[in-house]
């Protein structure tokens, strides 16, 4: 799947839908029967409220989940750097763990934050996104078709060719959407 933000509408077993979040939402409100929407990134079910239309649903969709402007700044709420966006949160560690932090160039907050900029370009971490929206999809497509345990095992095995062996049985849909996610390598 793609880093873009494009969406699936499934009516069971079979696809309605693929592609921009307005298209997919028109095809499920024109849908005589009920359709859930993926988000292809996440693999998370999408609520979309189809009273007021698709427009509608697909504008209140986005200004819902869109991310606040980088020049928004938080109003200032006392001491620190409002306009690096800086959050102030508690963290707990062990007296160890503190005593190493305060040993880093930079300090403990620069040491955190380096840490977690590290672990955010780890391939690892990003094969274990994909697993986990692969997981995420499966879990209600095909959580009671034949041969799910198994495949859920092959996936967090990392067994891409397992996983399209025993998804092949799965509707031609489920599967493909699922193999889209983790192909074969």
């Amino acid at each position: 799947m793609t880093d873009t933000a494009t969406f699936t509408a499934f009516v069971g077993h079979r696809i309605l839908a693929s592609g921009d979040l307005a298209a997919v939402a028109a095809a499920a409100a024109a849908s005589p029967d009920p359709a859930l929407v993926f988000d292809d990134l996440t693999g998370r079910i999408v609520e979309l409220d189809l009273r007021k239309g698709p427009e509608h649903a697909a504008s209140e969709l986005r200004a819902r989940t869109a991310p606040p402007a980088d020049d928004e700044a938080p109003a200032r709420q006392g001491r620190g750097r409002p306009r690096l966006g800086v959050v102030a949160r508690e963290v707990t560690l062990l007296p160890r763990h503190w005593a190493w932090l305060a040993d880093q160039p930079g300090g403990a907050s620069a040491a955190l934050r380096r840490l977690v900029e590290d672990a955010r370009r780890d391939p690892a971490a990003a094969d274990r996104k994909v697993r986990e929206t692969a997981y995420r999809v499966m879990t209600v497509l095909a959580g009671d078709l034949p041969g799910y345990e198994d495949a859920a095992r092959a996936l967090f095995a990392g067994d891409a060719a397992r996983l399209a062996e025993l998804a092949g049985v799965w509707p031609a849909d489920v599967a493909a959407y699922v193999r889209g996610f983790y192909p074969p390598s």
